[in-house]
């Protein structure tokens, strides 16, 4: 009969449950991959200038990046679930930094794509989708709570970062604004990615902080469906639809709502504040729409997110002075924050957390691909008409498209 050894044994309550640094260190990955990669509209009209490029043709950079740190979660999920998400994660936060600092060095928008799209693309989409899904072992029942917490490290990064590059590209230009950036990624996403921990068996603990059961230590935290099982699933399929057909709006205020307001006569200023708007929102939404899931129901939330992220979009296309653009850019920020919070918790309420990483990167192609051509068609569509009518419908229309599909899949396993 296998006895319990020292390392085995039931650690005792700490006052700090770990779970909550596994919290603090995905928020501060998420805020620097993130941040860095939202800000991208603060830099648009410079990469535009310096280079002679379209419009379009730069967006293209954005789209690159989020095609692969969505894309490449169904690399890194699956081994992260094998290897641990700590390495990954640092990896990642490592690639960011070295990305974003030889983007400061680049002499033509061709190399702005390999260094920034390649860079902070494959770092994002090493450590994003395995320090979510190790934190979801961590929490059962405040998952909601606790994802949300952890990734308004990307709301947070998408409200402060933006008008800290406007300052910065105003003061020393933008080559040297994305080598601060690149340094912040290796300093303190790099040490912080550190913290993350892919399970709290591994260390004597139970989910929520709940006193340990010895005779639980020798499992993973969390049953669940296999890989196989799950993605078969009509639930799972529904969610992967949906996912796929709004992603094609889905970053397109992240790109365009900057240039949008400068468009209709706003300072470049207030034009970036637009996307801290959405920061804030985003932050408000993590942290509020994730508690109140937990209580009323993740899934039923969770589609309330693509209603009011398509509802938000007929405030943008009305829209073209500063306050009515900041109350869009507050609501989508809300319900995208929510959006964010509550996918990983969805997945692992349907499948369970024992292929956490693995379901969770899956889903995200889904992202990807709407990611790689929603921006950089809003683009092309805007270089062909001088208008941003075209794509901002096309992004409603797809918000009800995905409500539609969800709803008609979310109650069939």
């Amino acid at each position: 009969m296998r006895t319990i050894g020292k390392s085995d044994a039931p650690a005792s309550n700490p006052r700090i449950f770990y779970g909550w640094f596994v919290v603090a260190a995905t928020f501060a990955v998420t805020f620097v991959g993130f941040g860095s990669a939202y800000s991208f509209g603060a830099f648009l009209g410079s990469l535009q200038h310096d280079f002679a490029a379209s419009r379009g043709s730069v967006s293209l950079v954005f789209s690159l990046a989020g095609f692969f740190y969505f894309g490449l979660g169904i690399i890194t999920g699956p081994l992260a679930d094998r290897w641990g998400s700590r390495r990954f994660a640092v990896v990642g936060m490592i690639l960011v930094g070295v990305g974003l600092a030889a983007a400061s060095a680049a002499r033509s928008l061709t190399e702005v794509y390999l260094a920034y799209g390649l860079g902070v693309g494959l770092g994002i989409g090493c450590s994003y989708v395995p320090a979510v899904g190790a934190l979801q072992r961590w929490f059962v029942r405040r998952r909601g709570f606790a994802s949300g917490l952890a990734v308004s490290g990307i709301g947070v990064g998408t409200l402060v970062v933006p008008p800290v590059a406007t300052v910065f590209i105003a003061t020393c230009g933008w080559r040297e604004t994305y080598l601060v950036f690149g340094i912040f990624a290796l300093v303190v996403g790099a040490g912080m990615a550190l913290l993350i921990d892919d399970d709290p068996y591994d260390r004597g603990l139970a989910a929520d902080g709940d006193p340990p059961r010895p005779q639980a230590l020798p499992r993973r935290a969390g049953g669940g469906s296999s890989i196989s099982d799950a993605v078969k699933s009509r639930r799972f399929v529904g969610l992967y639809a949906a996912s796929f057909v709004c992603a094609f709006g889905l970053f397109v205020p992240f790109v365009h709502l900057v240039p949008y307001a400068l468009d209709h006569g706003a300072s470049q200023s207030a034009a970036v504040l637009l996307v801290g708007a959405i920061g804030v929102g985003s932050t408000a939404g993590r942290f509020l729409l994730g508690g109140i899931a937990d209580r009323f129901g993740r899934p039923l939330s969770f589609l309330m997110m693509f209603v009011g992220m398509g509802l938000s979009f007929v405030i943008w296309l009305f829209s073209t002075r500063f306050w009515p653009l900041a109350a869009f850019a507050l609501v989508y920020g809300v319900f995208y924050g929510g959006f964010v919070a509550l996918a990983p918790a969805v997945v692992i309420d349907y499948f369970g957390a024992r292929n956490a990483s693995s379901l969770i990167g899956i889903l995200y192609t889904s992202v990807a691909f709407g990611t790689l051509i929603g921006p950089s068609a809003a683009g092309f569509a805007f270089d062909a008409t001088h208008s941003y009518t075209l794509p901002i419908l096309s992004s409603a229309v797809a918000y009800a498209v995905a409500t539609a599909i969800l709803a008609a899949t979310s109650r069939a396993p």
